[in-house]
C-alpha cells in the first residue's frame, strides 16, 4: 500500500512548487538580460563568464601590470624563502572567491575548447595525466592565472584574440 501525504502538507509542498518555479523563470530572464549585455567571447567563454569577471573586477585599466592582476585573483603561490634557497607553496587565496572559482571553471573550458592557447599547450603533459588528478587540478590554476593575465590585456587593448591564439 502507498503511503498518502497529508493535506495540509501537499498544500505546503503546491506552494514551494509554484514559488521554485517562478523563481526559476526570474533567474533564466536575469541570466539572459545579463548574456545580451556580453560581447563576443572566445569559444568556450561564455557571456555570462564574461560578466561575472566584468562584474567583480569593475575596471580592469586599474591594474598597471600583470602581477596586480594575478594578485586579484589569488592565484599566486607562496613563496618560503631562506638565503638562496626558494620554494613555491600552494596559492594565497588572498584574491576573490568569486573571480578564482570563475576562472577555474574558465580554465577547464579553455582546455576543452582552446586547444592552441598557450598556457593549455605548455600544460598538455601534465593535463593528460589521469592518474595524478592533483598535478591536473595545479596546472589548471596556472592557466586560470595566465587567463587573468590575459583577459586583462585583451580588455585594455594590449593584445588581441589573434595574438594569443583564442579561436
Amino acid at each position: 500500500m502507498k503511503p498518502r501525504l497529508a493535506g495540509w502538507l501537499i498544500e505546503i509542498l503546491e506552494n514551494l512548487r509554484r514559488l521554485i518555479v517562478h523563481t526559476d523563470q526570474l533567474l533564466h530572464k536575469a541570466t539572459e538580460q545579463i548574456e545580451a549585455q556580453a560581447q563576443d567571447q572566445p569559444k568556450g567563454f561564455g557571456r555570462l563568464t564574461h560578466q561575472i569577471l566584468h562584474k567583480e573586477v569593475l575596471d580592469w585599466h586599474r591594474f598597471n601590470n600583470r602581477r596586480q592582476v594575478a594578485s586579484l585573483t589569488g592565484m599566486c603561490p607562496g613563496v618560503r624563502a631562506s638565503g638562496l634557497k626558494s620554494v613555491s607553496g600552494s596559492i594565497t587565496k588572498h584574491g576573490n572567491p568569486r573571480i578564482r572559482r570563475t576562472l577555474v571553471e574558465l580554465a577547464w573550458r579553455a582546455v576543452r575548447y582552446q586547444p592552441r592557447y598557450g598556457p593549455v599547450l605548455r600544460w598538455q603533459a601534465v593535463l593528460k595525466q589521469r592518474n595524478n588528478p592533483g598535478a591536473r587540478k595545479k596546472a589548471v590554476v596556472a592557466i586560470g592565472r595566465r587567463l587573468a593575465i590575459d583577459i586583462w590585456r585583451l580588455e585594455t587593448g594590449r593584445t588581441t584574440m589573434e595574438k594569443l591564439q583564442l579561436v
